[in-house]
This record gives structure tokens, C-alpha cells and sequence, in this order.
């Protein structure tokens, strides 16, 4: 009879795996803001069935129902204004519902594939050694040392507008904190009696990274990732605001507060105020998971 024995790495990873699944469920604070992150991750996907109006339809707006006061009823008397109308008369609900999904988008695509990028370099930085670690440990350097939101404007000023440039200025701006965390983690762990073990058998370097480094370095760069989602979806937020993000024929929340920013000294609110709400809500609901994962994921955080 044959027994498979799992590695020493994918047990320690099993296990704490298990152990932050139920110490997670331990907050109130932490599943409370999974709930409404989950909330409005759905509410994003089933936008055209949840909403009376496309946003981005031009041959669904009217000018006449512009800057609708909430609770206003359209021109037709078809349906009411909950949240009321923007300079362009969109209905607030239906463009809050749409402009998630660009935020959640950018957020979410630029935050995947910086870990993606910023794992694979620092990863081969921690193995390589020698020059290469040298040359990845100072690009990312260099990129740390600038401010994001200058290097940001920058990079669109030249990239111009649209989702896909948002996402790309993302990218360069986050894979360096993967990268430095896959590095560091990846060291200590090389040097574990696991994986000198699997040397002495004659694994191949790549089998080694994949199978036994790569798992232990996953949780502290999850930690990351679901920080840089908030940060991403700030940063883009940011950008719209300024104009330089996505462009006005599809509208995030940030470019939903700059479209409303004119007019809140007439007492119209409520253009800036309801979109702003939501991404305060979604930045929150973020954080309040991402430090959770912090704390469960990472043994010298608990008591």
C-alpha cells in the first residue's frame, strides 16, 4: 500500500489557510465589510438588469432631466430619480451601478496582473541573485521613491485617456511592492530545511519556486493585493477627477464627482455626494478586509 506524504510547504500552508479561514469569521467588523463588498461586487455585475437606464446610451438621456433634484420623476413620468440626475441627466443610481464596474474593473485587472508581474520578478530577483537581483531591487527602488499620483499624471499626460491606459499606469506603478514582498519572503523561505531538502533530490529549480516557495509566499502578498485594489480604485478615482482617467462617455465614480463638483455651491449636492458615498463605501468595505487578512494571515499579528 502506498502513502502520500504531502511537503512540510503545503502542509504549513493548508494549515494556515485553515486557521485564518475561521479567525477571519472571528470579526464582526471584518464579515461585515465582506458582506457589503460582495454586495456591491454583485450589484456592479448585474447592472443592466438592476437599473432603470444606460449611462453610456446617449439616446437614453434627456437633456430636460438634467440636475433633477432626488425622488424627481422624469420628463415621460417612466420612472423616478431615487438619487436624482447629473449635469448630462443621467439618472445618479443607474451611473453609480455603472461607474462601479469601471472602478471595480481597474482596480481589480491593474491590482491581478501587478501581482502577476511584481511575484514572477521578484521571485527570479530571490533565486537569480547577483546581477539580476541587483537590476530588479533598483528599478523597483526607483519606483517607490516617486509619488504615485506625480508618476501617474505623467504617464497619462503621455498615454492619454481610457480604461486600458488607467490600467497600464496601475500596473507600473503596483508590481514593485509585489515585487519587493515576493523577494523578501522568497529568501527566508529558500533557506528553509525543506527546501534544501528538495535540492538534495534533484528537483529542479523551477519545480522548487512553484511548488514549495511560491506557496509560503502567497498570504502576505494577498494582504497586498486586496490593499492595492483600494489604492488602484483611489488612484483611479483620482485621475477622473482630474481628467486624466477614463473618459467622460463612460464615467467612473471619480469622473461622477468631478461632474458634480461645479455645482455644489447652488445647493445640488447630491451629484457629488451620492457617487462619493459609494466609493467611500467601497474603499472601506475594502480595508476593513484587507487589514483583517493582515491580521490572520500574518502569525505575528495574533495573540
Amino acid at each position: 500500500m502506498t502513502v502520500l506524504i504531502k511537503p512540510p510547504a503545503q502542509l504549513q500552508v493548508q494549515s494556515l489557510w485553515q486557521r485564518g479561514a475561521v479567525d477571519f469569521l472571528r470579526s464582526p467588523l471584518a464579515v461585515t465589510g465582506l458582506l457589503v463588498l460582495l454586495a456591491i461586487v454583485l450589484a456592479a455585475l448585474l447592472a443592466p438588469w438592476i437599473t432603470p437606464q444606460n449611462p453610456y446610451d446617449l439616446m437614453q438621456l434627456d437633456v430636460m432631466d438634467a440636475r433633477l433634484a432626488p425622488g424627481a420623476i422624469s420628463q415621460e413620468g417612466a420612472y423616478t430619480y431615487w438619487l436624482g440626475t447629473d449635469g448630462q441627466g443621467r439618472d445618479l443610481y443607474s451611473a453609480i451601478i455603472y461607474g462601479l464596474r469601471i472602478s471595480l474593473l481597474v482596480g481589480v485587472g491593474s491590482a491581478l496582473i501587478a501581482a502577476v508581474v511584481g511575484t514572477l520578478l521578484g521571485l527570479i530577483s530571490a533565486y537569480a541573485g547577483g546581477w539580476v537581483d541587483a537590476l530588479i531591487m533598483r528599478v523597483v527602488d526607483l519606483l517607490l521613491s516617486f509619488p504615485g499620483i506625480l508618476m501617474a499624471l505623467m504617464i497619462l499626460a503621455w498615454l492619454g485617456k481610457g480604461v486600458s491606459n488607467v490600467m497600464l499606469t496601475l500596473v507600473l506603478l503596483e508590481w514593485a511592492y509585489y515585487a519587493r514582498t515576493a523577494r523578501a519572503q522568497a529568501l527566508v523561505e529558500s533557506r528553509r530545511e525543506y527546501v534544501e531538502a528538495a535540492r538534495g533530490q534533484g528537483i529542479s529549480r523551477w519545480r522548487i519556486v512553484v511548488g514549495h516557495i511560491l506557496p509560503n509566499c502567497l498570504p502576505p502578498l494577498i494582504v497586498i493585493g486586496a490593499l492595492q485594489i483600494a489604492r488602484a480604485i483611489t488612484l483611479e478615482a483620482t485621475l477622473s477627477f482630474l481628467g486624466l482617467g477614463v473618459p467622460i462617455t463612460e464615467p467612473s465614480l471619480g469622473l461622477l464627482i468631478a461632474n458634480g463638483f461645479q455645482f455644489m455651491l447652488g445647493d445640488e449636492y447630491w451629484i457629488s455626494v451620492f457617487p462619493g458615498l459609494a466609493l467611500l463605501l467601497t474603499i472601506v468595505s475594502i480595508n476593513l478586509v484587507g487589514d483583517r487578512l493582515r491580521d490572520v494571515l500574518n502569525p505575528r499579528l495574533q495573540r
